[in-house]
């Protein structure tokens, strides 16, 4: 058994359950988990209630992951498939950020922690985790 592994795992999925609930709780707004709250206006009320609606889905989303990395910390080769998966679309959402028209924030101290592991450190774990159940 590698429990390197397994307590990266867990810790990984911890902080994805607590970004996602951050999101998914609060929306656009979040619950300031990560910082200052306030930071934009709502010109169409309407419109934002829609899309912070689908924000919530999305966040929703990114809690299963990490509960599923929490999980995967117990039963790492009967989740084998699913972790390494979860890597690569962690990787595919890492790309998504490289298509803004923006890229002045790709390396911000805002960003790029983020942006290094979804394209670094989750391709690794992925690897990881690969070699460990083979």
């Amino acid at each position: 058994m590698n429990y390197g592994l397994r307590v990266i795992l867990f810790l990984t999925g911890a902080i994805v359950v607590w970004l996602g609930l951050n999101v998914g709780l609060g929306g656009f707004e979040t619950l300031g988990w990560q910082g200052a709250q306030g930071f934009f206006t709502v010109s169409d009320p309407d419109t934002f209630a829609v899309q912070d609606n689908h924000i919530r889905f999305i966040a929703g989303v990114w809690l299963s992951v990490g509960l599923l990395l929490i999980a995967g910390s117990v039963a790492l080769h009967q989740l084998r498939s699913v972790l390494i998966s979860l890597t690569g679309m962690v990787f595919i959402g890492g790309l998504m950020r490289v298509t803004s028209a923006d890229s002045a924030p790709l390396s911000s101290i805002s960003i790029a922690p983020s942006l290094i592991a979804e394209l670094i450190a989750f391709p690794l774990l992925g690897f990881w985790i690969y070699k460990v159940t083979n």
